[in-house]
């Protein structure tokens, strides 16, 4: 298998190269399973994120990453939009998505806890990847949707074209492959 070896602020891994079709591969970065990754990252996201009440999550990539998060800030809570709506959400809130890693379109819920805790607060959606940016605009929309003001949006690598976006804070930037393995953007 090709991989693709990335220094994240420091923090050096080598990324298992996965075709997206026959012609683009990406370079797939698994923060579950790696606490030490999931503290390096953390710690150095938030030393460039901007003041914030929530953070702000999807199911499941990026729990890790906001758990650590919070438990470096001393915060008691975190916000984890779910990919199924659970037996004790009553009246959830929902928006569907199609990410880049994910085959079909999926819902991501969140409880009505959720939605009241964040009414009024400065949240900050964080993610592990960012590419398309479709997770983090459905993230955004259930915010809004909930009276939250969106502070910020982040994550730990920003892929292909989003690393050109000026909108979201990112420690580094992943390219995407060609079927050889070689960079393409």
């Amino acid at each position: 298998m090709k991989t693709y070896k990335i220094n994240i602020a420091g923090m050096e891994r080598a990324l298992p190269l996965c075709a997206i079709n026959d012609d683009l591969y990406i370079g797939a970065f698994i923060i579950v399973g790696d606490p030490s990754l999931s503290e390096h990252c953390a710690r150095e996201l938030l030393k460039i994120a901007p003041e914030f009440d929530y953070v702000l999550t999807a199911e499941t990539k990026g729990i890790p990453l906001v758990h650590e998060m919070a438990r470096q800030r001393g915060d008691a809570k975190y916000i984890v939009a779910r990919k199924s709506k659970k037996l004790y959400m009553v009246d959830p809130f929902f928006v569907e998505v199609q990410s880049i890693t994910t085959a079909a379109r999926q819902k991501l819920y969140l409880d009505q806890l959720d939605v009241e805790t964040m009414k009024g607060k400065k949240v900050l959606i964080v993610d592990d990847v960012i590419s398309t940016g479709k997770s983090l605009e459905a993230l955004e929309e259930l915010a809004e949707r909930c009276g939250a003001n969106v502070v910020g949006k982040m994550a730990i690598l920003a892929e292909g074209e989003a690393a050109d976006r000026d909108d979201i804070l990112f420690l580094e930037k992943l390219p995407l492959f060609n079927a050889e393995g070689e960079p393409i953007s």
